[in-house]
């Protein structure tokens, strides 16, 4: 999984950055470790047994952490100034093992991001129960939902775009005839360069709010009346 999202820290606050990993930090590490546990899971239940026995079909946290890729990378990325970009450890798949392969590789890439979308789902959910909790409690609780919401959603529209070795990629990898896959195949290498290249550009920014905007758009009539 990797994980992009678009504010930018201003190094010399620090009571920002403590305060905004305070906030972001729970829901950042449920929406990627669900949706880590969520591939291995489906790829169990199509065959392949690799992540269970790697004891990745968990929903401890510590396992699915990287700790260049999770936690240095992106705080260094913070002290910067730039936009914060990280990734957990990816599920092993062997795909192979996938029966049958194509709608069994489709599954378990496409099980990640269903996985944030429930967790989105949940956190409005979780929003109705803020006016009968004490206001000490409900005032953080509010800002880790609507954190939540942002981020699994973010997490969903970010991972299915179509660039290997994003959810995206695989399913595109899938669906396309042998010879285009296998070539396709071979830009999974560059990968994170290409991400990169248009992290730092601003692509991503100008694809990715308005996918989270109709996604928004789409859930909003689940929000409770004094969220909108």
């Amino acid at each position: 999984t990797i994980c992009y999202i678009f504010f930018m820290f201003n190094p010399e606050n620090i009571n920002q950055i403590l305060m905004t990993i305070s906030i972001w930090g729970i829901p950042v590490l449920l929406a990627i470790t669900f949706h880590e546990a969520a591939h291995g899971l489906v790829a169990r239940w199509f065959g392949d047994m690799t992540a269970t026995m790697l004891g990745r079909v968990t929903l401890n946290p510590f396992k699915h952490i990287d700790p260049f890729g999770t936690v240095l990378m992106p705080l260094i990325l913070a002290v910067m100034g730039a936009p914060i970009l990280g990734y957990a450890k990816p599920v092993p798949v062997s795909f192979i093992n996938l029966k049958p392969l194509k709608k069994g590789t489709i599954a378990v890439a496409l099980a990640g991001p269903m996985a944030n979308l429930i967790l989105a789902v949940l956190s409005i959910l979780l929003m109705y129960i803020l006016p009968v909790i004490p206001s000490f409690f409900a005032e953080p609780l509010a800002l880790m939902l609507v954190a939540s919401l942002q981020i699994n959603i973010l997490l969903m529209c970010f991972n299915l775009l179509p660039i290997l070795p994003l959810d995206g990629g695989r399913v595109l990898q899938a669906l396309l005839p042998a010879k285009l896959a296998y070539k396709y195949s071979s830009t999974e290498q560059y990968g994170m360069i290409i991400i990169l290249v248009l992290l730092f550009m601003g692509v991503f920014a100008k694809i990715l709010l308005p996918m989270m905007q109709f996604v928004l758009n789409m859930m909003s009539w689940l929000l409770p009346a004094f969220m909108h």
